[in-house]
């Protein structure tokens, strides 16, 4: 612009030159005058016009570097950060032609192998591995072209000293934007290092069961300690029972001493018979087998509750058996309610048998939770009372059992939180908030679903579903 604003100076000044040095021009020279100041000003359009295109495009050449500076900041960036991110992997990485020409590596592979990872551009992958077994296999995966992904197959490759190197290696193909296969990238990872991982993941997991357990076996013996009154009393009958007649058999005993004593010291006939009515000897005789059948009886009893307790204790890991579901369902209700009083009433309307493979002591453990949390649930209800069904469902192969009480239900914000481990609605040192959560990991790992919901009359329904003992 500023050489357009001299052409104009120029021209002005020599016009005005040009008038001072003619005083009286004619009209001819006037009209050449003209025409010539016509064609100077048309020449200078022409020249804003390139002049005005030039300063345009010199602009755009300035956004374009601009931009270009921008573009290469950012691929500088990016190269930085995949270079990095290849530097920092602790997992190998080799980058391929579709021939098995190396294009790429990083250094965590040239730090293992003991070798420049520059000096590995341009070899063939098949010299990287140490035996002929792992060289074929990689030729096959080349030939194949990827079609078949390979995936934590064990190669021996070949350290910088010819020591073999176990590791586990990945392959998948590398495409280009527009869909064209390049070639193959293959990451691996030392076997020695995966080893190492699983047998830390293994004892993680040992741990996990361990303690797993512990919580099983402590829960148990927490619902045991709450049934301490129901299993005292259930004991103290048969055990009162074999007391009472062991003392009257010791009576027994004495009277027969003497009578036999007497048989035995030659006592004349009638004495005889005097002492034996005297001591109802007769009577003794006709009451000593129904006092030892009752004290049988209520040994055996007393042996099936303590056998039933070391069951329920004990830490049965994998006491998987056929049972019959019915007889741990009595059996939970009775203890349970023994210990909750007479207020405390269940219902059952269950099938003859119940058929199911598992722990039966797990189970129990299960069923005696529900029962348990159906009487907690129903303390302040007018009515204290638990409904307990059961079906066979044929079709799907499970046994499905269903606990309403008539309590007032479960809080609408509680019903997806019910089974969270530590979770309780109950008083401090009333619970753990463990029962349900160690029910529903027993439940799913007997293959099993336990689901809770309120009933539409009210009440809480907990559905416990198991699979069907096979035969």
């Amino acid at each position: 612009m500023g050489y357009i604003a001299a052409m104009r100076d120029d021209h002005d000044a020599s016009a005005a030159s040009y008038s001072s040095s003619t005083d009286t021009p004619s009209s001819a020279l006037a009209v050449e005058l003209l025409a010539a100041a016509s064609g100077a000003a048309a020449e200078d359009g022409i020249w804003l016009d390139v002049i005005k295109k030039m300063d345009e495009v010199y602009n755009d050449l300035l956004q374009y570097e601009v931009a270009l500076e921008e573009k290469n900041a950012a691929l500088e960036d990016s190269q930085q950060f995949i270079s990095s991110v290849l530097t920092s992997m602790s997992d190998l990485l080799i980058v391929c032609s579709r021939a098995g020409v190396i294009e790429s590596v990083n250094q965590a592979l040239a730090s293992l192998l003991g070798v420049d990872a520059a000096g590995l551009h341009g070899r063939m992958v098949f010299d990287l591995f140490a035996d002929e077994e792992s060289r074929q296999r990689a030729g096959r995966l080349f030939a194949d072209q990827g079609a078949v992904a390979l995936e934590d197959c064990e190669m021996q490759l070949k350290a910088a000293n010819g020591s073999a190197i176990p590791v586990s290696m990945n392959c998948t193909p590398r495409y280009s934007g527009v869909g064209k296969m390049l070639g193959l990238v293959i990451t691996g990872r030392p076997v020695g290092e995966l080893r190492r991982a699983y047998q830390a993941l293994r004892r993680a997991h040992d741990d996990l069961k361990t303690t797993q357990q512990q919580l099983i076996h402590s829960e148990k013996m927490a619902s045991l300690g709450r049934l301490v009154a129901g299993v005292a009393h259930e004991l103290n009958n048969p055990i009162s029972f074999v007391y009472g007649n062991a003392v009257a058999m010791k009576r027994y005993a004495e009277r027969l001493q003497r009578y036999l004593a007497a048989i035995h010291g030659e006592m004349p006939t009638a004495e005889r018979e005097a002492l034996r009515a005297e001591l109802r000897i007769d009577r003794l005789l006709d009451d000593l087998p129904s006092l030892i059948d009752g004290t049988v009886e209520g040994a055996e009893r007393t042996r099936d509750i303590v056998d039933a307790l070391k069951r329920f204790s004990a830490t049965d890991r994998d006491d998987r058996r056929d049972f019959d579901l019915v007889e741990v369902v009595e059996r939970a209700v009775h203890w349970v309610c023994k210990a909750s009083g007479e207020q405390f009433e269940v219902r059952q309307s269950l099938p003859a048998q119940l058929p199911i493979a598992g722990s039966p002591g797990q189970v129990q453990q299960v069923v005696m939770n529900l029962v348990q949390n159906a009487a907690d649930a129903t303390v302040k209800a007018r009515e204290r009372r638990l409904e307990i069904s059961g079906r066979i469902d044929e079709e799907a192969g499970r046994v499905v059992i269903e606990f309403r009480d008539s309590g007032p239900g479960i809080p609408a914000e509680n019903v997806d939180k019910i089974f969270d481990p530590f979770f309780t609605t109950k008083p401090v040192g009333q619970g753990t908030g463990l029962g349900l959560a160690i029910s529903y990991g027993i439940v799913e790992r007997h293959g099993g679903q336990l689901t809770a919901a309120n009933h539409p009359k009210g009440g809480a329904v907990f559905s416990l579903s198991l699979p069907l003992a096979k035969e």
